[in-house]
């Protein structure tokens, strides 16, 4: 599903709900969805009113035990291949009308709020990949020796880590200034998005820095800085391209695009109810 810009009403969506009784009646496909053959539970937004743009999609849950539901995995990616990611097609599975999340016509905006919260894991994951890249790219700058001295002595690779270490600060500036907006109750639509854009872009030139840091190691195996390369480049394609983060951060400081709010918001972090401890009956 594409975003809609300024002045745009367009869904790229083809999946459909239609009502009948007590339930709906669910056709299409969902592609790189995440843990897509292990979740049980899958958050699924259809048209519900196709001629009606972004006011006519639904939200539901729908489970992976439904009839017509079908799943599996997809193979080949480039990186993040320790995790799991997949299809799930739906040909005419009913859902209770129980299972709808909100009210009829609320699925974009339901979808554009869970953004905000995967788009914090995305950002947050890029700041640790960041952090890997300096860490391994130090260790490997102190041990590796040209010219009778360390290559870290070398003005070139001190640039190098220079950089990294200030991507690595401003991207945990973002997300911590994000997350502590969210543990607060406040809405965090763009400083989320800030920090996921930010945090991506900067984990790709952290890996391509830390690849050449490398040298011809780097572009082997025999390192990790390798799928820190190519578990980066994912982060700026899914939960909102780099483009079209860039669009919303402008529009942001250009005043066309204001958040409103949220019929449910979620509450602020209470730490007497997320307790570590298991609370006894």
């Amino acid at each position: 599903m594409t975003e809609p810009g300024v002045g745009s009403d367009v869904i790229n969506m083809a999946s459909t709900a239609r009502r009948e009784g007590d339930v709906y009646i669910l056709n299409g496909e969902k592609m790189w969805i995440s843990l897509a053959t292990k979740a049980h539970n899958f958050l699924v937004v259809a048209k519900t009113d196709p001629s009606a743009g972004h006011r006519g999609l639904t939200a539901f849950i729908v489970t992976s035990d439904m009839k017509g539901v079908k799943t599996g995995d997809i193979h080949g990616k480039l990186g993040v291949r320790a995790g799991s990611t997949g299809w799930v097609a739906m040909e005419n599975v009913e859902v209770p009308v129980a299972n709808r999340l909100g009210e009829d016509g609320e699925g974009f905006k339901i979808a554009m709020a869970a953004l905000d919260n995967g788009r914090y894991t995305v950002g947050a994951g890029a700041v640790g990949l960041i952090r890997a890249c300096l860490e391994d790219s130090i260790t490997y700058a102190k041990e590796r020796r040209t010219f009778g001295k360390p290559i870290a002595d070398h003005q070139l690779i001190k640039q190098k880590i220079g950089y990294m270490q200030q991507w690595y600060d401003a991207a945990s500036l973002l997300i911590y200034k994000a997350g502590w907006m969210k543990n607060m109750g406040m809405r965090n639509t763009r400083e989320t998005g800030m920090a996921k854009w930010y945090a991506t872009d900067m984990s790709v030139q952290a890996a391509l820095e830390a690849v050449q840091i490398h040298g011809a190691y780097g572009f082997s195996d025999e390192y990790p800085v390798e799928r820190y390369l190519r578990n980066s480049k994912g982060a700026v394609i899914y939960e909102g391209t780099s483009e079209i983060h860039q669009l919303m951060q402008a529009d942001y400081a250009l005043n066309y695009r204001q958040d409103g709010n949220l019929r449910c918001e979620l509450p602020a972090y209470d730490p007497e109810y997320w307790q570590s401890e298991p609370v006894e009956a």
